[in-house]
């Protein structure tokens, strides 16, 4: 057999042919593709012409096929495949090949003669479109952040840090699948299911079937976990599971990430104060939106003072809930939280998520987002089951613009299983770019998620929670998709982190709204839309516990900063750093073995060190902008084509807040959000 790597793949809209793909394939394609990008870099270095945008910066080879290597082929495929549907040999493969590959980048940014070319430019160059200033700026910034100014000890000293924070935090990653994979709450006893809807008990016996056991699985994945903490009566299974959840990567064996991320907090400071900087925030803050770090501890601290008196009635309430139904003597535990705020919630507003799942059935919710998309952009989605894909949950549409014209390749895969990470993400097996022939590479997109499993007797029926979700990363694919710029780096999501939330977070504002809720929302077994009456308590309550969830929020963004605005060696406990980090948006109480640092990938192996707080940076920026569209239309198209020309199609071609204000025509105001929260409202009086 052919390595399919090797060959054009002749797939409809050349995608990936994971159904040609081996383990075997990977490493010669690896390897060759190093190969290919080094003789790439040698034709750069070698010519004789002097150095210009033309022959320096843009791929002297790119033609009708455009700068998508070999090495960007196996790699987007081998890498997604390692989060969505991995396995052992995949993760012993990648352990071999992360320090090979962070060897390869280090060989070409820390390229003297190639650096020198691109200074040449950088330095006096032709007029240059507004793309190309910012191609240009990118790649020489991009050098020069990755230590191509250092003297030959330097950049010895960046390779070694480098290759160990890649290799450390591969590891760490596989720590947590495996940690999260190996527990399961088996329940043998019908009685200790009391309080779970039929769902969670149904899900939770195709679970155990799955691994051949009798009664009923619980697992750490969101929908089995979150379900049974806001269900289920029986405390000291609540306190079981809570405990497992919150102790991961905790334990004294082989999947401990304590001195993980010990050892990746010091490198990423130790790799900052190299290249010049006091801190690894204060390096990764000179290419955001909020500049540095005063600017973020600013909104965090802003976002306590706005919504901290109301998280704390929030939190009495739920405990006075608690008092009531179990007598004054009782005291509130973490893994009570969930299960008394559900009580109280039923009591003032009488909707749950159960009461909302049999008109939230996937196929209906997935007619009804992509169906926003087509009442917003005109877009529309076709399954192409000739697309090959990775696993048999995983769906592929073919995504064609207002015109007819074919825009993009949308992969969905919506459920848990083993060997796939927890949470939700999008990702991209091609990124979108334009030839210097004028030919337009559309990209082939994926949103991965974990959301509720269908049944031997029920369809998968979602929570509203992760109807948000499915909103939320469809929102980062129309980034993706609407992509239409020259440069792949420039391209789709290849913005600045605390920007690209915003068309995520922006979609979510949908998910509340009647007019979209009443396109999809009908009951799976009759057919009957969902009741005006239940909407309009679900509307009534949808700012139930948001200060709570904002504080959560900005604790992870404190606990992100306390980390990484570190000047000295970090030497201390991680867990009890932790617990004085976060202690200013916290208001619960805090347990002595849990820890959040040990299975928070965002900011150990996610890209979102020293950048968490882009959500709620985003957060201001997508109430902002959705206020725009309740003022002018939530489905006005013109508004719509509007945000999709200024924004989603410009990807990282011109400054972030450039773009927001060519949409508005205004700067942003946290206004908005205060005023959709509810808090606005609360301050005032």
């Amino acid at each position: 057999m052919t390595n399919p790597f090797f060959e054009k793949y002749t797939t409809p809209h050349e995608t990936a042919p994971f159904d040609k793909v081996r383990l075997e394939d990977y490493e010669p394609a690896f390897l060759e593709g190093i190969r290919r990008e080094k003789e790439q870099i040698d034709k750069v270095i070698n010519c004789p012409e002097p150095p210009t945008f033309d022959n320096t910066i843009l791929n002297p080879d790119d033609d009708e096929e455009g700068y998508y290597s070999l090495l960007d082929k196996v790699s987007s495929v081998f890498f997604n495949l390692l989060s969505a549907e991995s396995n052992d040999d995949m993760e012993a493969l990648a352990q071999k090949m992360q320090p090979i590959l962070t060897q390869h980048q280090n060989d070409m940014v820390l390229n003297e003669k190639l650096f020198q070319r691109i200074k040449a430019v950088y330095d006096n160059h032709r007029e240059l479109t507004a793309e190309e200033e910012m191609l240009l700026n990118k790649t020489y910034d991009g050098f020069v952040r990755s230590g191509a100014l250092l003297d030959e000890a330097g950049k010895e000293k960046l390779r070694t840090l480098t290759e160990e924070a890649g290799l450390l935090s591969l590891q760490f990653s596989q720590n947590l699948l495996k940690e999260n994979k190996a527990f399961i709450l088996h329940i043998e006893k019908e009685e200790d299911l009391a309080g779970l809807p039929d769902t969670q008990i149904e899900a939770a016996r195709e679970a155990a079937k799955e691994r051949d056991l009798e009664g009923w699985v619980i697992t750490l994945d969101y929908p089995s976990y979150g379900p049974f903490m806001q269900y289920s009566q029986k405390r000291e299974l609540r306190e079981k599971l809570f405990m497992a959840q919150n102790t991961k990567c905790t334990h004294d064996n082989d999947t401990n990430n304590l001195d993980i991320c010990k050892r990746l907090v010091n490198i990423r400071r130790e790799l900052a104060q190299l290249l010049g900087y006091d801190t690894y925030a204060d390096y990764v803050l000179k290419k955001r939106m909020a500049s540095n770090t005063e600017n973020v501890y600013d909104l965090l601290n802003n976002l306590i003072e706005a919504y901290k008196p109301t998280a704390l009635k929030e939190r009495e309430e739920v405990k006075a809930m608690a008092k009531r139904m179990e007598g004054e003597d009782f005291e509130m535990k973490a893994w009570d939280g969930a299960y008394y705020s559900h009580k109280l919630q039923l009591e003032k507003y009488n909707v749950d998520s159960e009461m909302l799942r049999p008109y939230l059935q996937l196929n209906n919710v997935i007619n009804g987002v992509f169906g926003l998309a087509t009442r917003l952009y005109g877009i529309t989605f076709k399954e192409n089951k000739d697309i090959p894909v990775y696993h048999k949950d995983v769906k592929a549409f073919e995504v064609f613009d207002k015109d007819g014209s074919y825009l993009a390749v949308l992969y969905a895969d919506f459920h848990p299983r083993k060997g796939k990470k927890s949470g939700a993400w999008m990702t991209e097996f091609q990124g979108q770019e334009i030839t210097r022939k004028g030919k337009n590479i559309r990209p082939h997109v994926s949103v991965v998620m974990n959301l509720t499993k269908p049944t031997e007797d029920k369809p998968a029926l979602l929570t509203l929670g992760e109807v948000e979700t499915f909103l939320h990363e469809f929102g980062h694919s129309l980034h993706g998709m609407f992509a239409n710029t020259r440069f792949a780096s420039l391209s789709g999501t290849n913005v600045w982190w605390d920007f690209v939330e915003l068309p995520s977070q922006f979609m979510e504002n949908f998910c509340l709204e009647k007019e979209f809720l009443n396109t999809f929302a009908f009951h799976y077994q009759t057919g009957e839309p969902m009741p005006e009456e239940l909407i309009d308590r679900v509307i009534a309550g949808r700012n139930y516990n948001v200060a709570c969830g904002c504080l959560r929020q900005v604790s992870l963004g404190l606990l992100d900063m306390a980390y990484y605005t570190q000047k000295d060696e970090f030497t201390e406990d991680i867990i009890p750093f932790e617990k004085e980090a976060w202690k200013d948006a916290i208001i619960s109480e805090q347990l002595p073995d849990t820890c959040m640092t040990v299975q928070f990938s965002h900011i150990m192996a996610g890209g979102y060190s020293a950048g968490y707080y882009s959500y709620k940076w985003a957060e201001v920026l997508d109430a902002d902008a959705f206020a725009v569209f309740k003022r002018e239309g939530i489905f006005n198209t013109a508004t719509a084509q509007r945000f999709r020309d200024c924004i989603l199609s410009k990807g990282g071609t011109e400054h972030p807040a450039i773009l927001y204000k060519n949409f508005k025509g205004s700067e942003p105001t946290i206004d908005a959000l205060l005023e959709r929260n509810g808090i606005k409202t609360a301050i005032t009086r």
